[in-house]
């Protein structure tokens, strides 16, 4: 990584829980996301560093990290801290994608600041950063609500996000993660403003 403080560089973050256990896991949506940006940009994430897995490319002419923590979910913002400090980056560089409960599955939504929404990853990278001014993609994983009756309510909240998604959900997902990297593209390209009036 040598020389990486001569360029303006992108840091894009997707949220996770390492290890062969969590690999399909709804909560891994961000990891997935990651791994499809870095494939389609001939980016390899075989680089370690600041307790994360790391990948340096260019996407849409800018040029980026791609990053997945090694922290676990719930610190995901020592890792992220470690790369801003590593890399010299401010807030308005750093984008993160993540799973979000509180979205319909297969929805995404663009944002460039807010609060964690409970999210504890997103939470840990408010707390580490000190601040919630940065870009973030939210990928819906709420359950399929096969009747009126099912509500998030009924849903036990962890017990959901560290499963694996069934296989309808699969297929539904499918969809969902080039969609997220096109959005990620776009952005890139044509600013937030794009992105959020082209995804949201």
């Amino acid at each position: 990584m040598k020389g990486v403080e001569e360029f303006s560089m992108k840091l894009i973050v997707g949220l996770g829980n390492p290890g062969r256990h969590y690999v399909n896991n709804r909560h891994n949506v961000g990891f997935k996301c990651i791994d499809l940006l870095a494939r389609k940009h001939g980016i390899s994430l075989t680089q370690r560093g600041a307790r994360s897995q790391l990948g340096m490319g260019e996407v849409a002419g800018e040029k980026v990290i791609l990053a997945k923590p090694k922290t676990f979910m719930n610190l995901s913002g020592e890792a992220v801290a470690a790369l801003v400090r590593r890399f010299k980056l401010s807030p308005e560089n750093i984008l993160v994608v993540y799973d979000d409960l509180d979205l319909p599955l297969s929805k995404i939504r663009i944002r460039d600041s807010g609060s964690s929404g409970g999210h504890k990853g997103m939470k840990s990278i408010i707390d580490r950063l000190g601040t919630k001014d940065f870009t973030r993609i939210r990928v819906g994983i709420a359950p399929l609500q096969d009747d009126a009756d099912t509500s998030l309510q009924q849903v036990d909240a962890v017990e959901h996000v560290l499963s694996d998604f069934t296989d309808e959900e699969k297929n539904i997902m499918k969809e969902v993660y080039p969609r997220v990297t096109a959005a990620i593209q776009c952005m890139l390209a044509e600013g937030i403003t794009a992105a959020m009036n082209k995804y949201n």
